[in-house]
């Protein structure tokens, strides 16, 4: 097995390790659980998982058929801000939790074959920049133990976090070009140093050591802030100049308009 092979099976494997943990805890809810406000607005626990559904669906679609997918994007800049609300909503209004729940563990199984079987080197378009197979099961996952975190916010569930939220961090970091793009912005020339304390006291870390912007502080903390599931007032990140200070105003792991974030526990 190559390098990038090796690379593409862990990442993988993380994924339908996230998956599945998402899986076991709204397969125990009940239909008021499935009915549960999340902290997403307008969103239940059902529209989570239908969200997660339908963006499978639709990365399957990038993967096998590039064509089909370019008018998905047409779609989506047709309705730039209510698209993905309206995916959500239809499927919702569709299927009942239970059908939601298989639907959503078929298509997802789907996807997983078909990154595997990718050959070695391609890249899938996307609503952002193209993607490798490994940026693709990545996004995935990000966006799982995301919209997973408004579902155990609802649910009132305390997840555990794990190693795999180092794939989160690496996609944070990575989109940090993109998140000033959306918004119309000029991103900052030089590179960023990212210091993030793990689960076990292991740091991750990102770009050159004697970078002058440097942003640190809890792994868990940072993925929350690029993911938009906190604000930065309510986690322990350290920005060291004034760049690394703005990006972490304006950070977004996820492809897309640019997001509201959440407001301040206080303001709840």
């Amino acid at each position: 097995m190559s390098d990038a092979s090796a690379v593409n099976a862990a990442v993988l494997d993380d994924l339908r390790q996230e998956s599945e943990e998402l899986d076991l805890l709204v397969a125990g809810a009940s239909a008021e659980g499935w009915a549960a406000p999340t902290p997403a607005e307008g969103w239940s626990v059902a529209h989570q998982i239908a969200h997660l559904n339908w963006t499978d669906e639709v990365a399957l679609t990038a993967v096998t058929d590039p064509g089909a997918f370019a008018a998905e994007v047409e779609k989506a800049l047709a309705r730039p801000e209510t698209f993905v609300d309206e995916a959500a909503g239809e499927i919702v209004a569709l299927l009942p939790a239970e059908d939601l729940l298989v639907q959503w563990r078929e298509g997802r199984a789907r996807l997983h074959e078909a990154l595997r079987a990718a050959p070695p080197g391609v890249r899938f378009p996307w609503y952002g920049p193209p993607m490798s197979v490994a940026s693709m099961a990545t996004a995935r996952l990000m966006e799982t133990w995301a919209h997973g975190q408004d579902i155990a916010d609802a649910l009132g569930v305390h997840r555990q976090p794990t190693a795999r939220l180092r794939h989160v961090a690496r996609i944070g970091v990575r989109a940090r070009d993109y998140a000033y793009a959306v918004r119309g912005q000029q991103p900052p020339g030089e590179p960023f140093r990212v210091e993030l304390k793990g689960l076990e006291g292991e740091t991750v870390v990102h770009g050159p050591q004697d970078a002058a912007q440097r942003v640190s502080g809890p792994l868990l903390d940072f993925c929350l802030l690029v993911t938009q599931r906190a604000h930065r007032d309510d986690l322990a990140l350290t920005a060291v100049g004034p760049d690394a200070d703005r990006w972490l105003d304006i950070a977004q792991a996820f492809a897309g308009p640019a997001g509201a974030g959440r407001p301040r526990k206080a303001e709840r």
